[in-house]
């Protein structure tokens, strides 16, 4: 009965070492210019949207309240990979002060292991204050006198990435019927009028 219970004992250790030691482990930083030089984007603002994960990445629009580097409109879209170790999760209502890099002049990509941070109303579940050393307000106060507050762009509509939606699977049929009834009619059209 020992014996069973005791390597019962030592399987669940083991498992709970081999989680414990792939835990998301991202490098400490410190607060400072050289550490904001890292990033394109830095802005504080409040989720007023969320798109679950499709395929590997999901989407936070934000609406920003202080722009601090980089170029954005009042309402920005944030990327953030899905499924990885130091992902956490992104609920409407929360603000956040953001640290990201480009993808294209419309949105960023969130890197889980940036400074980035959520704002908590206890202070006493604010993890990053521990983890950084310093707290929100904290944060937001150096960024907005070292970096400014920089003007946002006006907000209009990409037309491009209307085009870039893929086609339902019934506007995929469609098209093509649509595409087959042109491409007959112009054969028929060509030999009745044009006979060699």
């Amino acid at each position: 009965m020992n014996y069973k219970f005791l390597k019962l004992f030592f399987v669940t250790v083991l498992f709970l070492i081999s989680k414990i030691s792939n835990a998301c482990q991202c490098p400490l930083t410190e607060l400072s210019i050289k550490e904001c030089d890292k990033y394109e984007i830095i802005f504080k603002g409040k989720i007023i949207s969320v798109t679950p994960c499709d395929n590997k990445f999901g989407i936070a629009i934000f609406e920003i309240d202080e722009l601090y580097k980089g170029n954005a409109t009042k309402q920005f879209k944030v990327l953030f990979e899905c499924g990885v170790e130091c992902a956490q999760e992104f609920s409407e209502g929360e603000e956040w002060i953001i640290y990201s890099t480009y993808k294209q002049i419309d949105k960023a990509v969130m890197n889980w292991c940036s400074r980035s941070r959520k704002y908590f109303k206890n202070d006493k579940e604010d993890f990053y204050a521990v983890t950084y050393g310093n707290d929100y307000y904290e944060e937001a106060s150096f960024l907005k006198k070292n970096l400014g507050l920089h003007r946002l762009l006006a907000q209009t509509s990409n037309a491009a990435e209307e085009r870039n939606l893929i086609p339902s699977k019934s506007q995929t049929i469609m098209l093509l019927l649509s595409s087959l009834l042109v491409i007959f009619l112009f054969y028929w059209l060509f030999k009745k009028y044009f006979k060699f």
